[in-house]
């Protein structure tokens, strides 16, 4: 848990912003030095020179293009923000939590945002919807790609088919992000208290959550493999909750976005030592997202380390059964643009 107060997560999302931006700045410095030893073995070789100018003009702007895409995402929570923003200023809402039913027409209204991106960019489809509750509460638990869009289509598709909110827990340091909290606590995402958690889910919410967090989103791989560091706590409150938990995930997640694998081991020591997420995110791809949910795991004679091996293994079987590892972005375009494959593993 961080104990840094306003000024300081203020800093430090200054700090990471700063320190992505002369990231892209170094990296795309060492591209021009790579790409000028390569003019130099492609005159050594005699290749036809003509192509050289064209990979110097073309292919920088196309490594920037990688990196500045994902900045979409961020693009797209500020529409939400002025979405929001604007039901609040036109009705004089000041309170998300105070019960007044055109926060679900706002939340509608951001919903139909994302579902419209979903279907356009990625054909997203939601295998074993059904077995969520149409009224009462639950806990979705998820695997946690490089950035959650699955968890944003879900909460769309919640929202306009049940009408009412998909609450999601989210890392502090979100929160700390100007302009995005008013419009995050009308959407019902929270910080990740466990005390909270179990009061959302004993007024009869959903709730979805992702054990890995940060930590799974910038140092996992194409391998799909769970990092979370023996986190159980979800468990916990499933448990002080009486609700069933619902392990879900999204077929080629990782594939939309993606974290270089270089100086791994150093970021992720900054990340452990400091909260910051300083880790270069590119991508944007148009792949394939097909989520799958899983039968509901509920049976109070479980512990709650039990509990969480069984959520834990849940996930790994959707894993195993529906992604393609490791993964390949050629791949899941190929699945998005020629057509559905068979995805099941006997």
């Amino acid at each position: 848990m961080s104990f840094c107060n306003a000024t300081t997560e203020q800093l430090f999302t200054n700090a990471t912003i700063l320190s992505w931006t002369e990231s892209v700045i170094v990296a795309i410095e060492e591209l021009h030095i790579v790409i000028a030893t390569v003019h130099v073995v492609m005159e050594s070789v005699g290749m036809d020179v003509e192509t050289i100018p064209l990979v110097l003009h073309y292919v920088p702007r196309v490594i920037a293009v990688l990196f500045i895409v994902p900045w979409y995402i961020m693009g797209s929570l500020y529409v939400n923000a002025i979405i929001i923003r604007f039901y609040s200023e036109m009705y004089n809402l000041t309170d998300p939590f105070d019960g007044n039913a055109v926060w679900q027409k706002a939340r509608c209204a951001v919903s139909a945002f994302w579902a419209v991106q979903a279907k356009l960019l990625h054909g997203y489809e939601i295998y074993g919807y059904e077995k969520l509750p149409k009224n009462g509460p639950g806990l979705i638990v998820y695997y946690h790609g490089t950035l959650p869009v699955d968890c944003y289509y879900m909460m769309a598709r919640i929202n306009l088919d049940q009408d009412r909110p998909l609450c999601a827990m989210t890392d502090r340091f979100m929160f700390s992000i100007p302009g995005l909290k008013f419009m995050m606590d009308a959407m019902g995402v929270n910080r990740g208290e466990p005390d909270h958690c179990v009061r959302l889910l004993k007024a009869g919410n959903l709730l979805a959550l992702a054990p890995g967090g940060v930590r799974e989103a910038l140092f996992g791989d194409k391998h799909y493999n769970l990092i979370w560091k023996h986190r159980m706590g979800f468990a916990n409150v499933a448990k002080k909750a009486g609700v069933p938990i619902f392990p879900m995930f999204t077929q080629n997640l990782r594939e939309v976005f993606r974290t270089p694998r270089f100086g791994t081991r150093f970021l992720e020591w900054v990340y452990e030592k400091t909260r910051m997420p300083v880790v270069l995110i590119y991508g944007g791809f148009p792949v394939k997202l097909r989520t799958y949910i899983g039968d509901p795991i509920y049976d109070p004679s479980l512990s709650a380390q039990q509990l969480a091996k069984k959520t834990h293994d849940a996930i790994e079987e959707l894993i195993q059964r529906h992604q393609r590892v490791p993964g390949s972005t050629l791949h899941a375009l190929l699945e998005r643009f020629v057509g559905p494959s068979s995805c099941e593993k006997a």
